[in-house]
C-alpha cells in the first residue's frame, strides 16, 4: 500500500495546458477502428503554444495558460505573412478580414468609429470588398447619412448583410450596398419609413426644421428610386407609415438581391410536391 501511495505521489502531474487540451482530444477510439486526430486539438494546441512559448535567456520559458477576460471575446488570429499567432478581439479580427458590424443604434461616436474602418480599409486596398452587416434598430439620421455618403465614395466595393433586422435608417443602409452584394437571411426583418425629427423653439425655427427634413426625405427616395428601381411616386406613397419587409418581400421590392439559405435547408416546394415519393 506504501509502496503504491509513493508511486502515485512520484508521478508528474498534468501541467494546465494539458488539462485545457484533454477534453478536445479523442478520449475513447471506436471499437472497430482507430481513432482519428482531433483536429480542433491539433488547432488550439499549435495557437497555445505559439502564443504561450518563448525563449528566454537563451532556454524555453513553460507555457503559462491565461484566461480569456470577461467583457469582449478575444480569438487567435494570424497577421497575413506572419508565422505567430496573436490573441485580438473579435472586432479587430473583423476589421482585419474587412468586416464591419452594425448592431446597434448609429450614433455620432458609433458612426464616426464605422467612417474611420472603412477609410482606412479603402486607403489599404481599395480593389477588395468590404462586408457590412447590419442587425440593428437604426439611429439618428445626420450619423447614418454619413455612412451613406462614405460608402458611395469609396473605391472599395461594399457589400451588404442583414442578419437580423435593419430597421429605419438600418434598412436604407441595407438597400445601399454594391448592386449585386445585397443579401439577408431567410427569417430577416426590414422596416423603412419616413425620416422624422423634433423640433422647438420659435415658429421660423420649427418651420426650418420641417423643410430640412423634407428636403432629407426626398434626397433618401430618390436614392432608394436608384438602389430599387421603384418609382419615386411609389416609394413616397408606400413609406408615407412605416412598411415592413419580409425577407421575400425584401427580394421582390429591389431592396436586396438574394436571401442566403443554409446549404441544410431544402428548397421551398409546392403543396403538390411535398407529397411525392410518400406512400
Amino acid at each position: 500500500m506504501a509502496s503504491s501511495l509513493n508511486a502515485n505521489l512520484n508521478q508528474p502531474s498534468l501541467s494546465c495546458g494539458a488539462k485545457l487540451y484533454s477534453g478536445l482530444k479523442l478520449q475513447f477510439p471506436s471499437l472497430y477502428a482507430t481513432g482519428r486526430p482531433n483536429l480542433t486539438a491539433e488547432f488550439y494546441g499549435k495557437v497555445n503554444k505559439s502564443l504561450q512559448c518563448g525563449i528566454r535567456n537563451h532556454k524555453p520559458t513553460r507555457a503559462a495558460v491565461k484566461m480569456m477576460p470577461i467583457g469582449t471575446p478575444r480569438v487567435p488570429y494570424r497577421t497575413p505573412g506572419e508565422g505567430t499567432w496573436q490573441w485580438v478581439d473579435i472586432w479587430n479580427a473583423l476589421y482585419r478580414e474587412r468586416i464591419l458590424f452594425i448592431g446597434q443604434n448609429i450614433d455620432e461616436e458609433f458612426s464616426n468609429q464605422i467612417l474611420a474602418t472603412m477609410l482606412y480599409l479603402d486607403t489599404i486596398d481599395d480593389s477588395k470588398r468590404m462586408y457590412l452587416y447590419i442587425n440593428g434598430p437604426g439611429g439618428d439620421l445626420t450619423p447614418s447619412l454619413a455612412i451613406y455618403d462614405t460608402m458611395q465614395s469609396l473605391k472599395s466595393p461594399v457589400g451588404t448583410h442583414c442578419v437580423g433586422f435593419a430597421y429605419n435608417l438600418a434598412g436604407f443602409l441595407l438597400t445601399a450596398g454594391e448592386k449585386g452584394n445585397r443579401s439577408a437571411m431567410p427569417l430577416s426583418r426590414i422596416a423603412l419609413q419616413s425620416p422624422a425629427g423634433a423640433a422647438r423653439g420659435q415658429a421660423d425655427d420649427i418651420c426650418n426644421e420641417a423643410n430640412e427634413l423634407l428636403r432629407i426625405r426626398d434626397y433618401l427616395y430618390n436614392e432608394l428610386s436608384k438602389k430599387t428601381g421603384q418609382p419615386f411616386e411609389k416609394i413616397s406613397k408606400d413609406l408615407s407609415r412605416m412598411k415592413r419587409f419580409e425577407a421575400q418581400d425584401a427580394l421582390e421590392y429591389g431592396l436586396i438581391d438574394r436571401i442566403i439559405r443554409p446549404p441544410r435547408i431544402d428548397a421551398d416546394v409546392g403543396p403538390s410536391d411535398a407529397s411525392a415519393g410518400l406512400g
